[in-house]
């Protein structure tokens, strides 16, 4: 048996240092061979693959996910009161939506392997009562009734009792689909330890939790079969292959078990392209002990935290993107009179050249000139390429000094935003000449280009500026990357403007 693959990635203008540091991102169209034979022989002879391989049943429900099911049958529920009750229909409809939305928020639409509507029901009941506070009061403000606040919550009430009623029947429909493999996900087990194989048994075992077991991936060098009681287990290969194994086993799920390896070898393998689009999972140590917040998830007696991924493209980053401009646009028109002030300041300090230019760095390595208020006159380009800033050169004058420590000076950089250079918040961008020697010092330091550069940024915000260490920058820089959401990009903003105002810049 034999099969071809083929993947895409680029190609920037940047040197081959930085290329090398950028290699898992940048796409280049390349096309790779035939699988190795060892790899045939190895992993497509082994009998406990084969069925998963030769189903065509896992890539057609590949795309099929749980909400797809769960928010029509939910909305239909919560609506279906208005068959007989038609008033307040308007105000039922509305708070269907937001208890849509806060179901969402709370992950009620998340994927889980365990489904119990007993599970999600103090969920499921606070986050409705919540919906039909909020559309109440909004309710009564208008029609000033007590009748009509009545006769909303009545409504809500039968609605509510209805989508529960309807979250068992989803969850029924989604077991059977699960159990006669109508709808399954390929998983492999990066482990192959006691808890691996009782997971991988488990998994083989009952279909219910929607996951057709395709192999280990471990640190020794036994590929093939390893035999556990009287049962073969599939080990595709090494864990320093993973990102090939998981694309040429083609499986949808990467579940962190027992496996030994140091955990920044393990968060460097998780980043990559390979399985940066797999849902991941893992099994937490201590788990005897564990209690985790929100809703529970098992395997078995085997508890699984579904671990967070980068949320870099999709909605909320097109809502990242309309916010940038509008607030963008809006504040080049509102601080006019600032710019044009900062602009004749800097003109009568330093003569000509009110802007400074500069090449830097931004999302996918793709470069771009940034622009500034200059506060200093570098002795050449090069010199502005290559020299690293300091807080208290002598060539900066009054009104640099006042430019850099409000960060006024950076007001320029609002016309980069909108034309789609840069972010309000992100990680700040750098030069070429820095990033190359940066990645080649600090491996997780190219990871920042994940995300487009901001004006501002968490690492900014949390003091480091200036002549800070350039690892606590990446750190802080691919922690927002991580936990990106609308509200840190809030908190970010917030802060930024609290240093202005107590000039806490350079």
């Amino acid at each position: 048996m034999q099969s071809s693959y083929t993947s895409t990635s680029t190609d920037g203008d940047l040197s081959p240092e930085a290329s090398s540091s950028f290699e898992w991102w940048i796409p280049r169209q390349r096309k790779e061979g035939q699988i190795p034979p060892a790899f045939d022989r190895d992993v497509l002879g082994s009998t406990a693959v084969l069925p998963y391989l030769g189903s065509s049943m896992g890539r057609k429900t590949r795309s099929l996910r749980a909400w797809m099911m769960s928010v029509p049958v939910d909305l239909a529920a919560f609506l279906l009161p208005l068959v007989w009750y038609r008033l307040n229909w308007k105000s039922v409809v509305v708070a269907a939506l937001v208890s849509s939305v806060l179901f969402a928020m709370g992950g009620l639409y998340n994927a889980r392997r365990h489904l119990a509507v007993l599970d999600d029901l103090p969920a499921l009941i606070g986050r409705m009562l919540v919906a039909a506070a909020l559309v109440s009061i909004v309710v009564s403000e208008r029609h000033g009734s007590f009748e009509n606040v009545s006769d909303f919550l009545r409504i809500v009430a039968i609605s509510g009792a209805l989508v529960i009623v309807a979250r068992s029947f989803t969850y029924r429909a989604m077991l059977l689909a699960r159990r006669r493999r109508w709808v399954e996900h390929g998983a492999v087990i990066l482990g192959r330890g006691p808890v691996a194989t009782e997971l991988a048994r488990l998994l083989r075992r009952y279909p219910q939790y929607g996951l057709r077991f395709a192999g280990f991936i471990d640190v020794d060098d036994k590929t093939g079969t390893a035999v556990r009681g009287h049962e073969e287990v599939p080990v595709l290969g090494l864990f320093e292959d993973v990102e090939e194994l998981v694309k040429k086993v083609d499986c949808d799920v990467v579940i962190v078990a027992d496996i030994d390896v140091p955990e920044t070898q393990l968060i460097s393998a998780v980043r990559s392209k390979s399985l940066i689009n797999r849902d991941l999972w893992m099994v937490p140590r201590l788990r005897e002990f564990s209690s985790y917040s929100g809703n529970p998830d098992h395997v078995g007696a085997i508890p699984l935290v579904r671990v967070r991924r980068p949320i870099l493209a999709g909605p909320k980053w097109a809502v990242k993107r309309f916010f940038d401009i509008v607030l963008s646009a809006l504040a080049l028109l509102v601080l006019s009179p600032v710019l044009l002030i900062c602009a004749i300041a800097v003109r009568l300090e330093g003569g000509p050249g009110i802007f400074f230019r500069q090449q830097r760095v931004g999302r996918y390595g793709v470069p771009f000139k940034l622009v500034k208020f200059r506060s200093m006159r570098p002795v050449n380009e090069a010199e502005s390429q290559t020299n690293w800033s300091i807080g208290y050169d002598p060539r900066v004058g009054p009104v640099g000094k006042i430019l850099r420590r409000t960060s006024l000076d950076e007001l320029p950089q609002l016309w980069n935003i909108l034309r789609g250079d840069m972010t309000i918040v992100g990680p700040r961008p750098e030069r070429p000449y820095f990033v190359d020697q940066f990645s080649a010092e600090f491996p997780d330091y190219a990871m920042r280009h994940r995300a487009p550069v901001g004006l501002t940024g968490l690492a900014q915000v949390s003091g480091l500026r200036g002549d800070t260490p350039i690892s606590d920058r990446a750190r802080f820089d691919n922690y927002y990357i991580e936990n990106w959401s609308i509200w840190l990009d809030v908190k970010v903003v917030v802060r930024t403007v609290a240093e202005v105002f107590r000039a806490g810049g350079r």
